[in-house]
């Protein structure tokens, strides 16, 4: 055998160091172009640079054409000038999607600082205008965008919302991180229903065959199902398998409504957790303000016996959010506030968010409604759930702010919510704002065990469901509570926007799922 060939160890290392350095460059020469974002902010007029991006307007003027293009990385479009005899050979519409490359040049035009005059334009993906679902400055019905869910994105007032999203979302976590929250992935499959509405969606699988992979034998003794003790007896867990169950899992699953009770265990061993993440409801409504997916900012808190917590946490987060999409967004804001909001729109949220919100117990505010002289659909009293109309109202009533209602009958709010001293009503609130109503939920939970278990004992599936709720009060429970947001509804509330449906990129409700 041939002996290996060998190299002194610092000339391979300098060999290597050089033919990486020579490939990075040529990867980077290869994909050298500049978002047009940094284009439009650019200082160095006469520097040629290559854009990448979808033509969002398109015109010819004495044989020079003028496109619009725009990359998603801001909500101004960098005019690009095809001169000629180079606009003879383009074959560039609105809609298609191009590379171009050219000079910056100082722009003598109004509402723009630089200008590209192309020296190449190459058309990566064609678009045949006629066919193309969004007309050139045609101003579609958001109920028309929502049968091209596929398109959306490439109308400008989407591809704000996109980024206003985005920035909304960061802001979340944001917030939480800078208060030392923990952030958990909470599961989507779950056992249980954690509001007992019993508007939840069961999963199965497609094919009943796979069940037939769990009658091995060994299943059982693979260690598959934990290496160590397990609550339940050999002889349980194997009666509870898929196959003799028909079910996956052992027993029905459904998709997340929330994941509150997930964020509860955590409290056993962190002061303070929180999650943002996807849940579904099987709710038949085709209103403005519901959906069939939607995301859910959710936060748990160790060691607080007082509502008052919550609500200033909610508060905070609210108004953070809102700053953060205020002050990074201004433009693709402004697109809401000129096409979608009511005129009032803008000085109002101002306003309630410049604001203290305000508080009222549950008991004021029903008699607040009761003394109304507004004529609500559905009559108010004590015990009664509140409507869309009576939260409108509130808000309305209070001088067009947000309000905290507390202190909610037991019967209106889950099982798990603590019981006040009086044993009638609990330690929640909702958090209602003008235009949107509910838009933020919270409680202290019940950690009494004791107490607790009366409580279960009056819901008999949840002993089935989730026995292992009732054990974070046995071992080593403390005060704590928890509140739910949902993002759609807070975008809402910011933009002005009329339905649920259009500020989230791919909406599901009844009869819906597009896309």
């Amino acid at each position: 055998m041939a002996a290996p060939l060998t190299f002194p160890s610092a000339l391979l290392a300098r060999t290597l160091l050089s033919n990486l350095n020579s490939n990075l460059k040529c990867v980077s020469r290869a994909n050298a172009y500049t978002t047009i974002q940094k284009a439009l902010d650019s200082k160095k007029i006469e520097q040629e640079i290559s854009v990448k991006g979808w033509v969002k307007n398109l015109q010819s003027h004495k044989g020079v054409m003028f496109l619009h293009v725009n990359d998603g990385s801001g909500p101004q479009h960098l005019q690009v000038i095809v001169p000629q005899p180079l606009a003879q050979d383009v074959h560039a519409t609105f809609g298609s999607c191009v590379e171009v490359t050219g000079v910056l040049k100082e722009s003598l035009g109004k509402g723009q600082n630089v200008e590209l005059l192309s020296s190449s334009v190459d058309v990566i993906g064609p678009c045949d205008p006629f066919d193309f679902p969004i007309k050139q400055r045609a101003r579609h019905s958001p109920q028309y965008m929502r049968d091209y869910l596929h398109l959306r994105p490439k109308s400008n007032l989407f591809s704000a919302l996109l980024r206003i999203r985005n920035v909304a979302s960061m802001a979340i976590h944001s917030f939480f991180q800078n208060e030392g929250y923990v952030f958990i992935h909470t599961p989507i499959l779950v056992t249980n229903d954690c509001e007992g509405a019993c508007e939840i969606f069961k999963v199965e699988p497609l094919s009943t065959d796979v069940l037939q992979l769990f009658d091995n034998e060994d299943f059982n003794e693979s260690g598959d199902i934990g290496s160590g003790p397990h609550p339940l007896s050999r002889k349980q867990i194997s009666t509870s398998s898929p196959s003799s169950k028909g079910h996956f899992f052992g027993d029905p699953v459904y998709l997340t409504v929330s994941g509150q009770l997930h964020l509860e265990v955590m409290t056993g061993a962190f002061t303070k957790v929180y999650n943002f993440g996807p849940c579904f409801r099987a709710e038949n409504s085709h209103g403005s303000f519901h959906l069939s997916e939607f995301y859910m900012v959710e936060a748990e808190l160790a060691f607080i016996s007082k509502l008052d917590v919550l609500l200033k946490v909610m508060e905070e987060l609210v108004k953070h959010v809102y700053k953060a999409v205020m002050s990074n967004c201004p433009e693709d804001v402004a697109l809401f506030l000129k096409f979608v909001a009511p005129p009032e729109h803008k000085m109002s949220t101002l306003k309630m968010m410049e604001s203290q919100f305000e508080r009222l117990t549950y008991a004021d505010a029903i008699q607040m409604l009761e003394r109304s002289d507004h004529k609500f659909k559905q009559n108010v009293s004590w015990g009664c759930d509140l409507d869309k109309e009576h939260e409108m109202y509130l808000t309305k009533a209070v001088g067009e702010r947000p309000v905290f209602v507390t202190d909610y009958p037991a019967k209106l709010k889950p099982f798990y919510a603590l019981r006040n001293d009086d044993d009638q009503t609990v330690a929640a609130c909702d958090l209602l704002v003008p235009g949107v109503g509910e838009l933020c939920g919270s409680s202290l939970r019940e950690h009494r065990p004791d107490v607790l278990r009366e409580v279960i004992a009056q819901h008999e599936t949840m002993l089935e469901q989730i026995p292992w709720y009732q054990q974070l009060r046995d071992f080593g429970t403390c005060p704590h509570g928890g509140m739910g947001l949902g993002f759609e509804r807070l975008l809402l509330a910011i933009l002005g926007a009329g339905s649920v449906k259009d500020v989230i990129p791919f909406p599901r409700w009844t009869g819906r799922c597009l896309t």
